[in-house]
């Protein structure tokens, strides 16, 4: 457990303190649900793409076989967006979209992207790309995108660059853009929006990580920000026109926690994505879609362009329970404070998808991805990244029973 007594702990119980007088907490306050079936109330303009995407769409990183019409019930709803990529469940995610979306391809937005490193040629990029083409049963992908982007290097690539035009030119790709949520987050964006090079972004974002959000109640609270400069960069793109899709809007997902709070019409994933969609600089949201329901309540914030009553009581209940063990992937607060060089974010990052999101197969498929894991954790005694986390996070204590769960 976190010891009571550090600073980031006697912050977050200030905090908490302050939130609870400010927002009441008392329930009550959320609007009455409609009887009518939920569906994308707005489309939005993706920036200088011109495209015309849903505000809540469709995110495929658990999708498996068999899910098409799960698809189909998104389709239904009216969402017209749809993100993958090349790694997505083995390659199942593109394989169900490109069946489930077989006869509508005018009628979407089809996005994918390739992970890769800063020394692949442009040929293996072409060759990921060509494949994911063939299980998506299209000639062309809408947006494609350097995907998981934690090091400038792989967009300072001349193989990135002449891959994007050679893709561009043969048809393949109509618009280029970056994904990201680790670490060096700021940095890839700003060289990307900087450099010009991107027509979409694509990175995490979410209430817990914008100032905004504690200093509406307390602007004396000293509280050390998660992002603070992910609003400067959004703002930035937004003036270039640049088109802003978000993820990880739900600050690690663990719905449940909070439904004993909730009211019809007034969810705690509702009140997440209208922060989010309150935001002029965000175009859109993604979020992984894993049943109808999950469908279903995710549409009923569609259409929003501000908070509803009762939603900061849901926030900051939400940030009261799970702050204390939610990583920050992208603060970067832990870097070098491995003597081994484990990856503390991402594995910490997988950790969350088997917890929170309590799916241990797609935690064990990404924690399969990261290097240098944390294997050595478990021979170490911790003391190195003891203090490391200005949030409170107890890193060693979470690292070594990650690995050996996921290992």
């Amino acid at each position: 457990m976190p010891d009571p007594t550090s600073p980031a702990r006697r912050r977050f119980l200030r905090l908490g303190a302050a939130t609870g007088a400010a927002a009441g907490l008392a329930p009550g306050l959320l609007p009455a649900r409609t009887a009518a079936a939920p569906r994308v109330q707005s489309y939005r303009r993706l920036g200088r793409t011109g495209l015309e995407i849903s505000d809540i769409s469709f995110g495929s990183s658990r999708l498996r076989e068999g899910q098409e019409a799960l698809v189909h019930h998104a389709l239904d709803r009216g969402i017209n967006y749809f993100d993958s990529a090349y790694g997505y469940t083995g390659g199942d995610a593109e394989r169900v979209l490109g069946r489930a979306l077989r006869g509508k391809r005018g009628e979407v937005v089809l996005v994918s992207k390739v992970e890769g490193e800063a020394d692949w040629p442009a040929a293996r990029m072409m060759a990921e790309l060509d494949e994911s083409l063939q299980r998506l049963q299209t000639d062309y992908i809408d947006i494609y995108m350097a995907h998981a982007v934690n090091d400038v290097e792989r967009l300072r690539s001349p193989e990135w660059h002449a891959f994007v035009e050679r893709a561009k030119q043969q048809g393949k790709i109509r618009f280029a853009g970056m994904s990201g949520h680790a670490g060096h987050l700021i940095e890839c964006l700003d060289y990307a929006i900087d450099e010009d090079m991107v027509d979409v972004i694509l990175c995490a974002y979410n209430f817990g990580q914008d100032p905004a959000f504690y200093e509406r109640f307390t602007r004396s609270f000293n509280y050390v920000a998660m992002q603070p400069d992910l609003p400067r960069v959004l703002a930035k793109a937004r003036s270039k026109d640049i088109g802003t899709v978000v993820m990880k809007t739900l600050m690690g997902a663990r719905l449940n926690d909070l439904r004993e709070f909730e009211r019809d019409g007034g969810t705690f994933a509702q009140a997440a994505f209208r922060w989010v969609l309150s935001n002029a600089d965000i175009d859109a949201l993604v979020v992984t879609m894993k049943s109808t329901a999950d469908i279903d309540e995710y549409l009923g914030a569609s259409g929003a362009s501000s908070l509803a009553a009762g939603d900061l009581e849901l926030l900051f209940r939400y940030a009261q329970a799970n702050g204390m063990t939610y990583c920050r992937h992208a603060c970067n607060d832990c870097a070098g404070a491995c003597p081994y060089g484990v990856d503390i974010p991402n594995v910490l990052r997988t950790r969350m998808y088997a917890t929170d999101y309590q799916d241990v197969a797609f935690a064990r498929d990404e924690y399969a991805r990261v290097t240098p894991n944390a294997a050595a954790c478990a021979s170490c005694s911790g003391q190195p990244c003891r203090d490391a986390c200005s949030h409170g996070l107890p890193i060693a204590e979470m690292c070594a029973p990650t690995h050996r769960w996921l290992a």
